[in-house]
């Protein structure tokens, strides 16, 4: 089965009620708004805040990928050109059709979450996420606007924008958690309260601790 005949057998699924709640839920992302919103909701919340930063870079990452990369090489027509006997429920989308953005985004904020350490995302947000980012993908190709290998393609490359800027969060907050060594007088590299490697008194003079500097 070609994947025209796919989407044409989508097309009886359609009803006025899924018509309307596919097309608003599908608009919530043309640019990425849901997912946006998502991470920044989340950098509110100190537990989440490693997550939220990761769901915005994930997000970024995948437009970058997509929308600025690989669409304008690739210039894949929509179905909705191919076919356009097909009536539409959402306004033809610009630009060319492989991989699919908004399904980009939407698993790019699903991985960021799958794969953030060190606190992990809760667990329910997780499945919602992924739900949400599932069926964002289903909705484009019930409105007719991207094929099945364009929503696939979106996945993987939006699972690679997350994983990528999950590692790139853990290496941030690791560099954040490392304790600081207050440095010496100015001009001096050593710790505060030292003038040497050794301490303020160093064992190799024969000295204890408190003797009197010894002059010549």
């Amino acid at each position: 089965m070609n994947e025209l005949a796919i989407l044409d057998a989508m097309q009886t699924w359609h009803n006025p009620v899924l018509d309307a709640l596919v097309a608003v839920f599908t608009s919530t992302s043309n640019h990425g708004e849901l997912w946006i919103l998502l991470g920044l909701v989340l950098l509110c919340f100190r537990r989440t805040r490693k997550a939220g930063a990761g769901v915005l870079v994930a997000v970024a990452l995948g437009a970058v990928m997509t929308n600025l990369t690989i669409k304008p090489l690739l210039m894949r027509p929509r179905p909705c050109d191919v076919n356009a006997a097909v009536a539409m429920i959402v306004p033809r989308p610009s630009g060319s059709s492989f991989p699919s953005g908004h399904t980009t985004a939407a698993f790019a904020a699903a991985a960021a979450l799958w794969f953030a350490r060190r606190p992990t995302a809760p667990a329910g947000l997780v499945v919602g996420v992924t739900v949400a980012a599932v069926l964002m993908g289903l909705s484009r190709m019930y409105c007719y606007v991207h094929y099945p290998t364009d929503v696939l393609a979106g996945a993987i490359v939006g699972t690679l924008a997350g994983l990528a800027a999950a590692r790139l969060m853990d290496a941030l907050w690791k560099q954040r958690a490392k304790p600081s060594i207050p440095r010496g007088p100015a001009g001096s590299d050593y710790p505060a309260g030292t003038d040497s490697p050794d301490g303020p008194n160093n064992p190799d003079d024969g000295r204890g601790p408190g003797a009197p500097e010894i002059r010549p």
